[in-house]
């Protein structure tokens, strides 16, 4: 089974430009995890604390921006984008992932889902509709505009070492 460490390098965005802060939460506390489970009422997954202790939130290296999919969604034929990944804070005018029950709500998605993704229209989420509160959730992409979703990968782990470039798919 491969290490966090082996999915973990290159995962973070570098970028000169002034937006490479963008989504970028205070460093991750221990007290803000404990709070951020509670409040979600989850236990997240230690891979994805693994990435966020090391930056909490922001952009993804352009090499992981691209989650290949079994089946065309509302985006591409053969794959769904993946920019950025929430935080947890409350850094004004950043997403959060503790926006996510507001979030879930607002645009219709299935409770038991915490998003760590997307843009309004469309999400990405660990879903822990089947595994429960403490079980290791699947990643799932929901459409909000046609309320349809596709499981990505069984778990986070996973799901980070099948990421790859967009521009791959741009040739295809």
């Amino acid at each position: 089974m491969a290490h966090v460490e082996d999915v973990q390098h290159p995962f973070w965005g570098i970028d000169s430009d002034v937006e490479s802060d963008r989504g970028v939460q205070l460093p991750l506390t221990d007290q803000a995890i404990v709070d951020a489970e509670r409040l979600l009422d989850v236990t997240l997954p230690a891979s994805l604390l693994d990435l966020l202790r090391e930056q909490n939130g922001g952009l993804v290296a352009s090499g992981r921006d691209a989650s290949p999919t079994s089946r065309p969604t509302s985006w591409a034929p053969d794959h769904v984008p993946f920019d950025s990944v929430m935080g947890i804070g409350h850094r004004e005018d950043t997403l959060s992932m503790l926006d996510g029950p507001y979030l879930v709500e607002e645009w219709g998605l299935p409770a038991g889902v915490v998003l760590i993704s997307g843009d309004g229209h469309y999400w990405i989420g660990l879903d822990y509709r089947t595994c429960g509160r403490h079980g290791e959730p699947s990643v799932v992409w929901f459409d909000a505009d046609d309320s349809s979703e596709l499981t990505l990968a069984p778990d986070f782990r996973s799901f980070v070492a099948g990421l790859t470039s967009a521009l791959e798919f741009e040739s295809a």
